[in-house]
């Protein structure tokens, strides 16, 4: 083997002990960077924004993976937990989902049952009544000034401490008014609201929303005293 043969096998050591080298730093830094991330896990995030109140469902989260480490106690690993479950706040897309963001949907007791009825968002508590509030429930009766016995307009609690298991969306609604026998349609909009009432205080709201001028709601705090029933109609001769 002349030198420069020897040369060249020594080249070709070096650049594979070279080679090696590259190999073995490259390793050092994967590693280095495993060490410091860990293992990945599987987290949810919003396709879309979601309006607070929201029922909850799988078809609005995709699943996406990031290290361990990086993710929040309080995310959600597991969609099943969304069941029967409804937004706090209004969500955004692309936001991580975690359970101090959702809040299971109020149920019903034994006894009760669902009733649900359009409040008008200009006479009601638009926005402010969520799933889980207590309301007290107004109505307000027209009068009867005919015949030998009249009758006052009136106002009156229907249902005191209702309690709200669910409030829709705002919608359009038709109200149709008397006017020269001729009905006149006038575009409102309201908002479904369902509560959890017993038989006989589901039955004083389906009359009231069928015969009353308006029904009312009044957001109460948690646990108020029923309304005393010396309070519960008002009139206006009651003032005079």
């Amino acid at each position: 083997m002349n030198s420069r043969q020897r040369r060249g096998v020594i080249l070709i050591v070096l650049s594979a002990l070279c080679a090696l080298g590259v190999f073995a730093g490259v390793l050092t830094v994967i590693r280095n960077v495993e060490s410091k991330v860990g293992p990945e896990t599987t987290a949810y995030e919003l396709k879309r924004d979601i309006p607070a109140y929201e029922p909850l469902d799988e078809d609005q989260f995709e699943k996406v993976s990031m290290p361990e480490r990086w993710v929040p106690e309080t995310a959600v690993t597991d969609l099943g937990e969304l069941r029967g479950k409804i937004a706090v706040n209004p969500l955004e897309a692309g936001s991580l989902l975690q359970s101090d963001m959702i809040v299971k949907r109020p149920e019903l007791e034994p006894g009760q049952q669902e009733i649900a009825i359009m409040i008008d968002s200009e006479t009601g508590v638009a926005g402010k009544i969520n799933p889980g509030n207590q309301v007290n429930i107004y109505a307000t009766f027209e009068g009867d000034q005919t015949g030998d016995k009249t009758q006052p307009s009136r106002s009156q609690v229907i249902v005191d401490n209702a309690k709200v298991i669910d409030v829709g969306e705002l919608t359009p609604f038709e109200e149709g008014d008397e006017d020269d026998a001729r009905t006149r349609q006038r575009e409102r909009e309201g908002v479904p609201i369902t509560f959890a009432l017993s038989t006989a205080d589901a039955q004083r709201v389906a009359y009231a929303e069928s015969f009353a001028e308006h029904v009312r709601l009044a957001l109460v705090a948690p646990g108020s005293d029923p309304v005393p029933e010396d309070e519960r109609t008002y009139t206006l001769t009651g003032e005079r």
